[in-house]
């Protein structure tokens, strides 16, 4: 396991791990709901050979602070917080489900601090019929906060209308990835997301579902590789 460190962005402290040359051009990657940054251990060995890679744990997951309180605008500040105290000018973002979602604010908010983006299975928010229910949380210790559960479904079932303006702000070329008809996803909806998106294209790996980088690594890395250049 790589050694975890930690930032303060403004009320929290983020942890993070990374890897890769100190020089090399920076890539930071987002987690899905319920994960860390430990998620993407399968893929950063390869992404680390051509840029320095750092693996975010979102705010109520892993090591970073369980503050309590949740919602896209908050992960939104965290990722831009996290790139300007790490001084991570012209990064990558690279972001699955949740993390994606954030990912893609993050780089309509700031697109000056965004070089390239990759989405994986990160639908645009189109509220469910009929809402979805917050199950109790499972026995036991959760490796996070049930509360970013509760807010992700809030979100899920009320979207923000302004959400749809912010795909239209994104200046960094785009490459949307989805898992084809095995994931729990309309693939029409990363379809339906790349066309927001100025400058993106889409990619389908068909029957790697929604854990794309964990069932089709091979595949992820060499999308993601050959979207992202030399390094």
């Amino acid at each position: 396991m790589t050694d975890v460190r930690k930032v303060q962005v403004g009320g929290v402290r983020l942890a993070y791990r990374c890897w890769g040359e100190a020089d090399a051009p920076p890539a930071v990657l987002l987690h899905c709901l319920g994960e860390d940054g430990e998620d993407w251990r399968g893929v950063v060995g390869q992404l680390a050979t051509t840029h320095r890679v750092y693996a975010l744990d979102q705010r109520g997951h892993g090591h970073s602070d369980w503050p309590g309180e949740y919602g896209f605008a908050h992960w939104r500040d965290d990722a831009i917080g996290f790139l300007r105290a790490l001084e991570l000018e012209r990064a990558t973002l690279v972001g699955h489900s949740l993390g994606g979602m954030v990912a893609l604010l993050a780089a309509a908010e700031r697109p000056d601090l965004v070089e390239r983006l990759v989405l994986e299975e990160s639908p645009p928010p189109v509220a469910g019929d009929p809402p979805q229910e917050v199950p109790p949380p499972p026995p036991g210790p959760l490796a996070f906060d049930w509360q970013a559960k509760v807010a992700v479904v809030a979100h899920r079932n009320a979207p923000d209308p302004a959400w749809w303006e912010a795909p239209a702000r994104i200046t960094a070329p785009t490459l949307v990835i989805g898992g084809g008809p095995t994931s729990p996803i309309p693939q029409q909806h990363m379809t339906d997301l790349a066309e927001l998106i100025p400058d993106s294209r889409l990619l389908t790996i068909d029957g790697a579902g929604h854990l794309v980088h964990e069932e089709r690594p091979r595949e992820f890395l060499d999308a993601v590789r050959t979207f992202l250049g030399p390094g």
